[in-house]
């Protein structure tokens, strides 16, 4: 491959690639030239050492995150002009959390991160603001029925505590729910990596989180 066509992001995803494989720390440069089809020396075009690539990388992770979130730009419009119910609303917005987790290449920065966060500070607040979006989104989306009358006038206190219930409940889920899918492919190493992106949904595990979801809603926002 010649060098024309090697970028950083290229090599940032064959680390993340490789990483998913054989964890970050027993991903070499070879490992990634093996990947790439190039040299060594190619890599230091772009990277003055493997630590730089590391921390780009977790750089490349956090820009990626940061534009995913739990609702869509057009959740809270859908909410104002009164095109929803609360309840339904929410089982779509986490039937398309979870489905984003489990497709390439979010699945695999993912993996990366969240092993990461136990070894590298940057990582770590990767993973604190990543939850954050995910509470700030819930609250916004109810503070958005409240404001409409779909949900019955709640102080900012009750929002916040439902919103920190429905986030925890939804994160915790979603680290089982994407452990259990990559542990069916370690099971199963003949597949390749590449089958876990080919799983269809578990609908069972998901039926049973809906199901929380709604409960979670209905006891704290009274609905």
């Amino acid at each position: 491959m010649s060098r024309k066509n090697i970028s950083q992001e290229k090599i940032i995803q064959s680390f993340i690639a490789s990483a998913f494989e054989k964890s970050a720390g027993a991903t070499s440069l070879s490992d990634i030239c093996e990947i790439l089809g190039i040299k060594k020396a190619s890599l230091y075009n772009h990277f003055e050492s493997r630590d730089a690539m590391y921390e780009s990388t977790l750089d490349f992770c956090a820009s990626e995150f940061s534009k995913v979130g739990f609702k869509t730009e057009a959740t809270l419009d859908t909410i104002i002009k009164g095109k929803t119910a609360v309840v339904t609303l929410f089982k779509k917005l986490v039937m398309r959390f979870f489905n984003l987790f489990e497709n390439e290449p979010l699945f695999e920065m993912y993996s990366f991160v969240h092993t990461e966060q136990y070894f590298n500070l940057k990582a770590l607040t990767i993973v604190r603001e990543e939850n954050k979006k995910i509470y700030d989104d819930i609250f916004q989306v109810i503070q958005a029925f409240c404001a409409v009358g779909k949900i019955k006038q709640k102080n900012e206190k009750v929002i916040a505590e439902t919103a920190g219930v429905l986030a925890s409940f939804l994160i915790q889920n979603r680290d089982f729910y994407i452990a259990n899918r990559k542990e069916i492919v370690r099971q199963n190493p003949e597949s390749g990596a590449g089958s876990l992106f080919a799983l269809p949904t578990d609908d069972q595990a998901l039926n049973k989180i809906l199901k929380s979801c709604e409960i979670i809603l209905k006891t704290y926002l009274d609905l």
